[in-house]
Order: C-alpha cells, then structure tokens, then sequence
C-alpha cells in the first residue's frame, strides 16, 4: 500500500495510482459548482502508456500515491529496442524501451541528463529538460533582414527532429528548443 494524501493537496507532477496504474499528474481543478459538492478534476498522463485521462474525485476523496522514484542519468544510446541511460552516481546502465519515449526521443541528444521515472525499480519513462539548444543540420537557406515576420520554415535539429523555425535561422545555427511543445525559442550565439 502506497501513501495516501487527501484529494484537495494534489498538486502538478505528482504521481498516483488510479486502478493500480501510475500517472503523472499534469493538471487540476478544484470545482465548486453552486448546487451539490465540491469536486476535483485530475488530468494527469498514464507513465505506462503515455495517455492523458481526466479523473474526478469528491473534495472528501483520498488518493494513493505511487511508488516511483526519479533519478538523474545521462542518455548513452539506443539500440532500435531501447534507450539506454546510465546513473551517473551508481554508474548503473537502464534501458527503458523505445515505445515509452517516442515523444521524448525526438530531443535525445547523446549526454543528455534526463530524469528517468522508475517504478519498483523498473525504467517506465525520463523527462526532458524544459529547454535544451541544438544545432541545425538542414533547412532552407535564411533570409536576411526577415526578422519582423512571423513566418516559419521547417528545420531538421541534430536529433532528426523537425521544428518550425523563422526564416532568418541557418544551417548551423544553434536554437534553444521547448522540448516539451517541440516549439522554437530563439536562436543562440
């Protein structure tokens, strides 16, 4: 049995058991409708499948909370099945399989520190950093000047992935990225 906590102290990035599978909490609201009892909506991300349900509890309701662990390791490589990631205190190797990252894998970039989310020990998923910078590798040559529009172009990013990026930036050029959105933040010297 895990702990358990009143429905009202929920907060974001919590992780809970809802029928015994682990989520992350990614969102709430306490709702006080005028007639009848308070309620708390949930949304929160399945850690096993990556789906995102909404939940709602009575304000009177308890929750579990699940037994995981977060540590930080830094990515070492993939081998087509999973993605390896060492614990830089323990320097032991994890591998969490390729179909948990498909989201996260788009902005691994080789010693890159992640959080790994392990649940009884076992790898279910990492998190990212919030921003991260890569380099460009290809996309249209920029046009100089064109720094007032808000017109995009398509980039591919060292890791493969490809953002919308304004038409100023080059190949080359190094841009801080949202890894969360996958969204461009601005180009870095």
């Amino acid at each position: 049995m895990g702990v358990k906590i009143d429905i009202n102290s929920i907060k974001r990035d919590m992780f809970i058991l809802v029928d015994n599978q682990p989520f992350r909490v990614v969102g709430y609201e306490h709702v006080k409708p005028g007639k009848g009892q308070a309620f708390v909506r949930v949304k929160a991300k399945n850690m096993k499948t990556g789906n995102v349900t909404e939940f709602t509890f009575k304000s009177s309701d308890s929750i579990e909370l699940a037994d995981f662990e977060q540590r930080f390791m830094n990515y070492s490589y993939a081998d087509g099945s999973n993605y390896y990631f060492m614990d830089t205190n323990t320097y032991e190797t994890f591998a969490v399989p390729a179909e948990l990252m498909e989201e996260e894998a788009k902005f691994l970039k080789e010693g890159m520190q992640v959080v790994v989310f392990l649940d009884r020990g076992n790898p279910i998923g990492i998190e990212l950093p919030k921003h991260e910078v890569y380099e460009v590798i290809e996309t249209e040559p920029g046009v100089k000047g064109d720094t007032a529009t808000s017109a995009t172009k398509p980039a591919k990013i060292e890791t493969g992935a490809v953002i919308n990026v304004p038409l100023f930036i080059n190949v080359g050029d190094k841009i801080k990225v949202d890894t969360r959105s996958g969204t461009y933040i601005e180009r870095v010297k």
